[in-house]
C-alpha cells in the first residue's frame, strides 16, 4: 500500500458505515489513552459522604446502566422491590446479536422474567454443530454450545415493557454524575434529577466513572481486542466457529476467530489476547488484517459481501476482579464488577449466569440490611475457577519482547483441546461455556502431552505458574466445601436474617466459585 492510500478499513469503511468508522477511531483513541495510563478518575470523588438520613426514598434500588442492568431490573422488581433504572441514552438494545446457550437462557423463563412464548420471540438464530480447530492440529465438533442468537433489541424492548408492566421505573437520557452515601441510604446524582434509594447499583460498564474512579488509573493485566462484521454472501451458512485459528503467531499475537448464523447474515470476528502495552497496535490495523484474512478464513472474497455492520471493542481484565467497592450502599455488577474471566469478551454470558444469585443476594441484602462494603463485597467474592483462567489467558497471549516458536500456542491448544474431546461433554461443555471445574481440570492436565506444557514455563513465568497453583488449590477446595455448606442450610435458616445473609453468600462463592452452578443440558 502506497503511503497515500488508505487503509482496506478507511476503503471499506467509509463507503459502507462512515459513522462505524468515525466509531472505530473513537474507540481506538480510548485504547490508545488505556494503552498510556490516561484513563484516570476525575479530580474530584464523585462519591461523597453525608451524615443526613435520607426520607422519602423513590425506590429501595437504582441500578444505573441499563444494558445489562435491565436484567437485574427486572428480576429484583419481580421479587416486589421497587426499582430505578438510569440510562444516560434511550434504553434500547444493540443491533448485534449475543450468543449463548439455549440452557442459560432457561433462567430468564425460572426467574419470570420471560414466559416461554416470549423468549422464543427475542431467539433470532439457532446453529448445530460449532467447531473448535487449530491450525496445523485437532478439529472438534460440539453440540448445544453457545449456539442460540438473542436479538438484544428485541430483549431489552420485552424485559422493559416487563419490567414498567411489574412497577418499575426507566429514566432515559439520564446521566450519572455521583451520588452521596446516607447512614441510611444513597442519593444519586444524574443530569437531569437526583434520585433516593437505599441501594445503587453500577451497572455502567469496565468504564464506568465509579469503576475508574476505584481503579486509579490501573492498567489492566489483559486485554481482548475484537473486531468483525455482520454480512450476506457467505456460500455455507449452517454451522458455526468457537474458536478457530489459520495462522501462526503474528505481530506478537495469535490470531483467533469466531463465526456464528445471524438473522441477516453471518457474524464473523478476529480476536486477540494481549497486554496494554503502549506500542500495541491500533484497532484499526487489526480490521485491516481481519479484512486481509476474512476471505482465506470464509473462501469468500470480499466483493460478495453485502455488509450490513461492523464490530469493534477492547474488553480490559484486571486479575483484582470481581471488584470490590470501598462504599456502603454502592454495588458493582456485570462488566463493571469484572465478574467474566480474562478469555472472554461481553458480559452478557456472565451476567445471565450470576443473575439468580444476585438477585438473591440483594434481595436478602435489603431485607436484612446488609448494605455495609463488608457485606455487599460478598456478593462480589473471589472466585478461584476465574482466577485460574489468567493462566489460560497467559498461554494465549505474547510479550512483545518474547521470542517463541510460532506454533507453539497451536500446538498446546490443539493437544488440549483433543484430551478434552476425548473426554467427553461433561469436561469440554462447561469449559466452552466459561465455567472451570476441578474435576475437568484435574481430568486434563494430566493427559496433556508435557512436550506441548513444558515451553509454556518461560512464555508465562514461575510466578504467574505458582499463582495458577494457589487458585487451582483452592478450586478444588471449594469444590469440595459447597456439597458440605448445602448440608448446612437447615441449621443456617434457623439463624438471624443478618447471620442467614453471610452464611449464604459463603455457599454461593464456593458454588459459583467452584463452577458448581452448571448443570449439564439433559439429554432428549
Amino acid at each position: 500500500m502506497s503511503p497515500t492510500q488508505p487503509s482496506l478499513t478507511t476503503q471499506i469503511l467509509s463507503q459502507k458505515a462512515p459513522q462505524s468508522l468515525q466509531g472505530l477511531r473513537k474507540a481506538d483513541q480510548q485504547w490508545t489513552a488505556l494503552k498510556n495510563g490516561q484513563f484516570t478518575a476525575q479530580n474530584q470523588s464523585i462519591v461523597k459522604k453525608s451524615l443526613e438520613k435520607v426520607t422519602d426514598w423513590d425506590s429501595q434500588v437504582v441500578i444505573c446502566g441499563g444494558t445489562l442492568g435491565i436484567l437485574l431490573a427486572t428480576a429484583l422488581q419481580k421479587r416486589g422491590i421497587s426499582v430505578i433504572l438510569v440510562e444516560r441514552g434511550t434504553l434500547r438494545g444493540r443491533e448485534q446479536e449475543w450468543n449463548i446457550s439455549r440452557q442459560e437462557l432457561t433462567r430468564f423463563v425460572e426467574l419470570g422474567l420471560l414466559t416461554e412464548a416470549e423468549l422464543e420471540t427475542v431467539i433470532t438464530s439457532e446453529y448445530n454443530p460449532a467447531r473448535v480447530a487449530f491450525h496445523g492440529g485437532c478439529e472438534v465438533w460440539v453440540e448445544d454450545v453457545l449456539n442460540t442468537g438473542v436479538y438484544p433489541v428485541t430483549l431489552l424492548e420485552v424485559l422493559k415493557q416487563n419490567f414498567l408492566n411489574l412497577g418499575g421505573n426507566v429514566l432515559e437520557n439520564h446521566a450519572f454524575v455521583g451520588a452521596t452515601v446516607h447512614p441510611n441510604g444513597v442519593t444519586v446524582e444524574t443530569t437531569e434529577t437526583p434520585i433516593k434509594s437505599r441501594l445503587l447499583v453500577d451497572a455502567m460498564g469496565h468504564f464506568s466513572p465509579l469503576v475508574r474512579e476505584v481503579r486509579q488509573g490501573e492498567k489492566p493485566e489483559g486485554v481482548c481486542l475484537v473486531v468483525g462484521s455482520c454480512a450476506e454472501g457467505y456460500p455455507r451458512n449452517e454451522t458455526g466457529d468457537l474458536i478457530v485459528t489459520f495462522t501462526p503467531i503474528e505481530h506478537q499475537c495469535q490470531y483467533f476467530w469466531e463465526a456464528f448464523p445471524a438473522k441477516d447474515g453471518r457474524s464473523t470476528y478476529l480476536f486477540t489476547y494481549l497486554d496494554a502495552h503502549p506500542d500495541r497496535f491500533s484497532l484499526e490495523f487489526f480490521m485491516d488484517e481481519y479484512f486481509r484474512l476474512l476471505p482465506e478464513y470464509q473462501q469468500v472474497e470480499l466483493e460478495q459481501l453485502h455488509f450490513h455492520r461492523f464490530l469493534f471493542g477492547f474488553f480490559p481484565a484486571y486479575k483484582k476482579s470481581p471488584l470490590q467497592f470501598p462504599w456502603p450502599r454502592i454495588l458493582p455488577v456485570g462488566d463493571s464488577s469484572g465478574s467474566q474471566s480474562p478469555v472472554s469478551f461481553g458480559g452478557f454470558g456472565a451476567m445471565v449466569r450470576h443473575l439468580p444469585r444476585l438477585t438473591e443476594g440483594i434481595t436478602e441484602a435489603l431485607e436484612s440490611d446488609c448494605l455495609g462494603s463488608q457485606g455487599l463485597n460478598l456478593l462480589q467474592p473471589y472466585q478461584p475457577n476465574i482466577s485460574t483462567t489468567w493462566l489460560f489467558q497467559r498461554t494465549m497471549s505474547v510479550g512483545l519482547e518474547q521470542d517463541i516458536d510460532p506454533q507453539q500456542i497451536n500446538e498446546l491448544l490443539s493437544g488440549v483441546f483433543r484430551v478434552m474431546d476425548e473426554l467427553g461433554d461433561e469436561v469440554l461443555r462447561p469449559f466452552l461455556q466459561d465455567v472451570v471445574q476441578f474435576s475437568g481440570l484435574s481430568k486434563t492436565l494430566p493427559l496433556v502431552n508435557p512436550k506441548l506444557v513444558l515451553p509454556i514455563i518461560p512464555q508465562v513465568g514461575i510466578p504467574l505458574l505458582a499463582d495458577w497453583l494457589k487458585h487451582y488449590v483452592t478450586l478444588g477446595l471449594y469444590s469440595s466445601l459447597y456439597p458440605v455448606g448445602r448440608g448446612l442450610e437447615g441449621w443456617i435458616n434457623r439463624l438471624s436474617p443478618q447471620q442467614q445473609y453471610y452464611l449464604h453468600r459463603w455457599l454461593d462463592a464456593w458454588e459459583y466459585g467452584s463452577g458448581k452452578d452448571y448443570d449439564m443440558p439433559r439429554e432428549d
